[in-house]
């Protein structure tokens, strides 16, 4: 079962590294292609930094905190292999995202970004990008679930009490 996460986080690479590849042979940097009107573009953007830029240039802290944070994921997914699906599906999106950008970090030196969003003044971001979002959404509800279901099984064990 270990195995259908590790594919996800595969898809996830390989999408996100398939449009990265398209975007920088078809797109000009700072090109932008409305997808939907007023709402969603492509746009070539190079991303030096994290989230909204922050931390510019500073490649070798990314690359230590990402082989750490891969490292401790892989270790979560084969330590909690019977735990919650959310929690095993949140750390398989985490893995992609992060190494999708590890590998443009690794290859260029900046990550290619290209959604944009046109209704809202958002940062660019790619497919990685969403896949870590998403994956702390999942981990987050996880959390959430688990905590009610502590809670009311602590309820239920001081009432027997």
């Amino acid at each position: 079962m270990i195995a259908l996460f590790f594919l996800l986080s595969a898809v996830v690479i390989g999408l996100d590294q398939w449009l990265k590849i398209w975007i920088v042979a078809n797109y000009q940097l700072g090109e932008t292609h409305s997808l939907i009107d007023n709402v969603l573009s492509l746009t070539y953007l190079q991303n030096t930094g994290a989230a909204w830029s922050i931390l510019e240039g500073k490649i070798t802290f990314f690359a230590i905190i990402t082989v750490i944070a891969v490292a401790v994921v892989v270790y979560l997914l084969f330590r909690y292999q019977k735990s919650s699906l959310w929690f095993r599906f949140g750390l398989a999106f985490v893995l992609g995202g992060a190494i999708g950008n590890f590998i443009d970090r690794l290859q260029h030196g900046f990550v290619v970004d290209m959604f944009q969003l046109d209704f809202i003044n958002f940062p660019i971001f790619n497919i990685a990008d969403m896949s870590l979002v998403f994956g702390v959404i999942l981990i987050f509800i996880y959390a959430l679930v688990d905590d009610v279901a502590k809670g009311k099984q602590g309820e239920s064990n001081g009432k027997a009490n």
